[in-house]
This record gives structure tokens, C-alpha cells and sequence, in this order.
């Protein structure tokens, strides 16, 4: 069971590793891409490339090597470097999907001032805020929970250094920190998620508006891909955080398999996959890869052209021996 279970998550690790990678690459490189919607799933996909990555020996590659190699020791300091950057990264998830979900309702309930609120550097304030603020909320957590005593047989039960099985490691009085670690999964996922209903009420209530003969479904269907993702993302975590800590052992062993692993595949998929403007996008890019090795030699008026298929200008072929380009693309510049 151990290889099965390898080879399942490493082939889903890495597709999700590679279709993030891709969208991040693709939304850099086109123009058409460059507006703060994409610049916000370009930072999310980032954020989902290192989610479930973080650092070795942490969450799935640590998952991979307890079951290719059977090596399941972890030393003391990188298991509260993996609580810390786990749940970090997972605050950080939080505020970026109410970041993403202010820049629709500014796009839809405020369409005149959209390009005057959302500028590019506002949107990096917005980003960058989520960030520090996801890495500042677990800190205090992370340095209580290691000043623990730990005592007996020290096997964490689960496949990466979680709360509740560290602290049924515990020797000392934990409640103090089981009661921290409740109030702040409250305040980051309960909250975060409160601000999106919120936006999306508003969101509704301004598409509802509008006249039946407009974009309603264009603007339904832009916001219902965040959606899909809230309820995936939310519904997991509430259901792994907002609980007593003696009851979340066993099943969030199973639960968080899916945030951890499936998550960063699906989401991708959903936010820009769906999306008409990146498959046009990828579908560009990818004529463009094949164009750059598919070379040809066309003819005009006696003159002998080499080029490749797809490109907006020839160049005349060289002597013999003399021929550096095979293909040769022409820069356009603003007027």
C-alpha cells in the first residue's frame, strides 16, 4: 500500500507543481495577461507551488520519503520549522482568497474606480500584506508550542507536525494553547471567510441589478470559479480547525491529505484553466514553442525565405554557411 500511496501523490504533487509553474510562466510573459485578476492567481499559484512543498523534509515531500524510504524521523527543530511554515503558508491562503475577493467586488460593484483602486501598486501592497500577515499570525503559537516538555514515545501521528498530535505529545498543561490555537483558527478562517461572504453578497446584489440584456452571465461566471475554490478551501479547513483538539487526531490525518495534495491541483485548474482568456493564453504559447521548431523555406519573386510557421516576419535566407536564425521574430513596439 505504501509504493500505491506513493505513486498516487507523487503523480499529483507534480502535476500540481507543473500546472502552477505553467500558469505563473504564462501569465508573466503575455501582455494581454497583465491585469490585477491574473496578477492575484499568478501570486495564488505561487503560493500553491510552495503549500504543499515548503521545505524538505516537510508536509508531501516528507510524506514521499516516509513511504518510498521508510525514513519517518524528523529532528525537533524542522518539526516547528514545519508547523510554522505550514500554517503560515495556510494563513497567507486565507488572506489572499479575501484579497482576490475585494478585487472582483471592486470590478463588479465599482467598475469606474477599478483601475484607480487596483494599480499595479496596490495590488502588490495587497499581496505583499497577505503575506506578512499570514507569517505573523502563527509566530506567537509556534514559539509557545515550543517551549513544551515533551515526554514518552515521541511518534507523531500524523505525516507532518500538525497541533493536535504535538500536543497529545505533550507533558505539561496544554489547554492555555489548545485555547490559543482555537481563537486564532477562528480569527484567521472564520473571519477571512466572513469578508468574502460579504463581498459576495454585495457582488450578487449589484449582478442582480443589472439588466437582463448585459454581461450577467459573463460576471456570474468570472466570480463563480472563487467561489468553487472558497467552498473547497473552506470546507476543509473549518472542518479540520474549528473542533476540540482531542477529536481531530485520526480523521485530520485523512481530511488534510486533501488541502495539502489535491488542493493545489484542483485550484489551478478551476481559477484559470476554466478561464477563457489564459487557454488562449496557453493555447498561444504553446503555437509558439511548436512554431519556434517546425522551420521552412518559403519563396517569393526568385528570393529564398527561411522561417518558421506562425511568425510575423521572414527573414531572407543567408549564403551558405552563413545562417544564423532559422526563425526570426520581429519585435513590435508602442507608437
Amino acid at each position: 500500500m505504501e509504493i500505491v500511496l506513493f505513486c498516487l501523490v507523487f503523480i499529483v504533487y507534480t502535476l500540481s507543481i507543473i500546472i502552477n509553474v505553467t500558469i505563473i510562466i504564462v501569465i508573466r510573459t503575455e501582455q494581454q495577461l497583465h491585469k490585477p485578476m491574473y496578477f492575484f492567481i499568478g501570486v495564488f499559484s505561487f503560493l500553491e507551488v510552495w503549500y504543499p512543498t515548503v521545505t524538505v523534509p516537510v508536509t508531501v515531500p516528507g510524506l514521499l520519503r516516509g513511504l518510498l524510504l521508510r525514513l519517518k524521523d524528523i529532528s525537533f527543530g524542522c518539526c516547528m520549522a514545519q508547523f510554522y511554515l505550514h500554517f503560515a503558508l495556510g494563513a497567507t491562503e486565507n488572506f489572499l482568497l479575501v484579497v482576490m475577493a475585494f478585487d472582483r467586488y471592486v470590478a463588479i460593484c465599482k467598475p469606474l474606480h477599478y483601475m484607480l483602486i487596483m494599480k499595479h501598486r496596490n495590488c502588490l501592497m495587497f499581496s505583499l500584506g497577505a503575506w506578512i500577515g499570514g507569517f505573523s499570525a502563527i509566530i506567537f503559537l509556534c514559539i509557545q508550542l515550543s517551549q513544551v516538555t515533551y515526554c514518552g514515545p515521541n511518534k507523531v501521528d500524523h505525516y507532518y507536525c500538525d497541533f493536535a498530535p504535538l500536543v497529545k505529545l505533550a507533558c505539561s498543561d496544554t489547554r492555555h494553547l489548545e485555547t490559543l490555537f482555537f481563537m486564532m483558527s477562528c480569527m484567521v478562517i472564520l473571519l477571512s471567510f466572513l469578508l468574502i461572504i460579504v463581498s459576495y453578497a454585495y457582488i450578487l446584489t449589484s449582478i442582480l441589478k443589472l439588466p437582463a440584456n448585459t454581461n450577467r452571465k459573463k460576471a456570474f461566471y468570472t466570480c463563480a470559479s472563487h467561489m468553487i475554490v472558497v467552498l473547497i478551501f473552506y470546507g476543509t479547513t473549518i472542518f479540520m480547525f474549528i473542533r476540540p483538539t482531542s477529536d481531530k487526531v485520526h480523521i485530520n490525518k485523512m481530511v488534510s491529505l486533501f488541502p495539502s495534495v489535491m488542493t493545489p491541483l484542483l485550484n489551478p485548474i478551476i481559477y484559470s484553466l476554466r478561464n477563457q482568456d489564459v487557454k488562449m493564453a496557453l493555447q498561444k504559447m504553446t503555437h509558439c514553442m511548436e512554431d519556434s521548431y517546425t522551420p521552412f523555406i518559403a519563396v517569393n519573386h526568385g528570393r529564398s525565405y527561411r522561417g518558421c510557421r506562425g511568425s510575423s516576419h521572414y527573414r531572407a535566407q543567408e549564403p551558405e554557411g552563413a545562417q544564423r536564425h532559422l526563425c526570426h521574430i520581429r519585435r513590435h513596439t508602442k507608437h
